[in-house]
């Protein structure tokens, strides 16, 4: 019987996850201060050029952080595996990098509609969000018994 990851476990790894990705993103912006502020200072131009690129690289930073890890062969981001969760196909295999990217955008989705998306998690039977059912994966225990062998090693 498979064992999936319901919704409070999920709200953890998240914070998790957030926390990681807060801490990376306050390093880029100080070190880009830094940068703006040794070339001769901040002006309007500067400060506009400077939000939009920090902005965008946090964007690009979270999709990458979410879609490589969710896609490598750990199959979770950091607060997944410590929560000992992975995310699977609904076959239980690995996903790829395109699902794992589709699944990252999805949850804007998900997000939009007033969070309810993220709220399924909760009362659907797999324990799927709205992100999920759109692109076919799963949030599962690493030690659910049936997990895809490559999977389950990983935590052992």
């Amino acid at each position: 019987m498979q064992t999936y990851g319901g919704f409070w476990v999920r709200v953890l790894a998240y914070i998790i996850d957030y926390m990681i990705v807060q801490v990376a993103s306050s390093v880029l912006m100080a070190v880009l201060l830094a940068i703006v502020l040794g070339t001769g200072g901040v002006n309007d131009t500067a400060a506009g050029v400077g939000v939009f690129l920090v902005y965008g690289l946090m964007l690009v930073g979270n999709w990458l952080y979410f879609a490589l890890m969710e896609s490598s062969s750990y199959q979770a981001t950091i607060g997944k595996q410590a929560l000992k969760l992975v995310v699977t196909d609904e076959q239980g295999d690995r996903i790829g990098f395109g699902r794992a990217t589709g699944r990252y955008f999805a949850k804007i989705l998900s997000a939009m509609i007033i969070f309810v998306g993220f709220m399924m998690v909760g009362w659907t039977q797999r324990k799927q969000g709205l992100h999920d059912m759109i692109c076919g994966t799963l949030v599962q225990k690493a030690d659910s018994p049936d997990l895809a062998r490559n999977s389950a090693q990983v935590f052992e």
